[in-house]
């Protein structure tokens, strides 16, 4: 398989901002609420702090796995 290629549009816009010396990448705005991600956050901490490193690898397996399937149907 060879290197992506991208469609016009994505070609245009990197063209104008080599051309405006605008290179920076800026993730796009999130519109979830602060406070909630924050609290979600603290809970899953509190959450691995509770489980064995074999756990903890299982769990991340898992994640990986699923990341890895979730464009192959």
């Amino acid at each position: 398989m060879g290197k992506k290629k991208h469609d016009f549009s994505v070609n245009a816009l990197r063209v104008v901002r080599e051309a405006t010396g605008d290179n920076e990448y800026k993730p796009p705005l999130s519109n979830k609420n602060p406070a909630a991600v924050a609290l979600g956050r603290l809970g899953g901490l509190k959450r691995t702090k509770q489980l064995t490193p074999e756990q903890r690898r299982e769990l991340a397996q898992k994640a990986a796995k699923a990341r890895w399937n979730k464009g192959i149907t």
